[in-house]
């Protein structure tokens, strides 16, 4: 079960860079649908991967890879030049990431975890 759980994390991962780095991305059609979804795609990493650790160094390691990687996909996406850097983009991301980890914390663990 941990196998799989750590599968489909990782897969999200790789969905989050592929959504990023698309030429056209899917849209949500509500005001600020764009970081809405920045919010929804971190918060839903962060979560599912503070489900799988226990260990508060391991969640920190993970809030800081996810933000460097949120900042480092805003600049790819100015380097491409087919999407917009986003200061806001960085900070949905950003809240995402703490939004997740929080909800981790209230809501109880329902996979296995690791420390």
């Amino acid at each position: 079960m941990r196998k799989l759980a750590l599968a489909v994390g990782w897969l999200m991962v790789a969905a989050v860079v592929w959504l990023s780095l698309t030429h056209s991305p899917p849209k949500l059609d509500v005001t600020l649908g764009d970081k809405l979804g920045h919010l929804a795609a971190y918060g839903t990493l962060m979560f599912w991967f503070c489900q799988l650790y226990a260990r508060r160094a391991t969640l920190i390691a993970f809030a800081m890879a996810f933000v460097a990687m949120g900042i480092a996909l805003e600049f790819l996406q100015d380097a491409g030049g087919f999407r917009s850097f986003e200061w806001s983009d960085m900070g949905a991301n950003t809240l995402g990431v703490l939004l997740g980890w929080g909800a981790a914390l209230i809501f109880p663990r329902v996979l296995p975890a690791r420390e």
